[in-house]
C-alpha cells in the first residue's frame, strides 16, 4: 500500500477550504490502517469552535477534490475534525482556551539541554509562557518554547 503525498492533500484541502471560513490545521494519513483513514483537521477562520455539521459540510467537497485527483488508488476513510485535546497548543486562542489546564511544556534551559516539565497553564504573553508549579511560578522565555501539549492530570 502506497501512502499518498500528504503535501498534496494538504493543496487539495486548502482548496476545497478556501470559500468555506475554515483553516486547514493538519493532516495525518494512517496507511497502517484497513481501510487507510485520512483525518483532516479544521478550524474556523474567526477562531471559533467548529461544529460537527460544518465539519461534514466539508466532507463532500473534500472527498471529491481527492477523487478527481486520483491520489489514493486503495479504498479510504476520510475524517473531517477540530484539534482535539490531545493536540499542541498552537495559537493564542489555544492558549486562553486552555488556561488553567494541566500541560506539559517541553523547552531548552540556560544550558540549552531540552527539559519537560508539566504544571498548569497560567498564560502566555509576548515574552514568555507562565506555568504554575506546584504553586510556584516558571517563566520559559518563548523562544526557548518547543512545544505546549495539554495532559491528563495525574492526581
Amino acid at each position: 500500500m502506497t501512502t499518498p503525498p500528504t503535501t498534496e492533500l494538504e493543496k487539495l484541502a486548502l482548496e476545497a477550504m478556501a470559500a468555506s471560513g475554515f483553516v486547514l490545521r493538519g493532516i495525518q494519513v494512517h496507511s497502517h490502517r484497513i481501510p487507510m483513514t485520512v483525518q483532516v483537521l479544521v478550524q474556523r477562520a474567526d477562531g471559533g469552535d467548529i461544529s460537527l455539521d460544518e465539519c461534514a459540510s466539508m466532507s463532500a467537497p473534500l472527498g471529491e477534490a481527492i477523487e478527481a485527483a486520483s491520489l489514493l488508488l486503495e479504498p479510504y476513510v476520510l475524517e473531517i475534525s477540530s484539534p482535539g485535546v490531545s493536540d499542541e497548543l498552537q495559537d493564542d486562542r489555544d492558549f486562553r482556551s486552555f488556561r488553567g489546564f494541566p500541560i506539559e511544556v517541553e523547552f531548552r534551559d540556560a544550558k540549552g539541554e531540552t527539559v519537560c516539565s508539566e504544571g498548569l497553564l497560567l498564560e502566555r504573553d509576548a515574552d514568555a509562557l507562565h506555568l504554575n508549579l506546584r504553586g510556584r511560578i516558571k517563566r520559559i522565555p518563548r523562544p526557548d518554547v518547543i512545544s505546549v501539549r495539554l495532559v491528563t492530570p495525574t492526581t
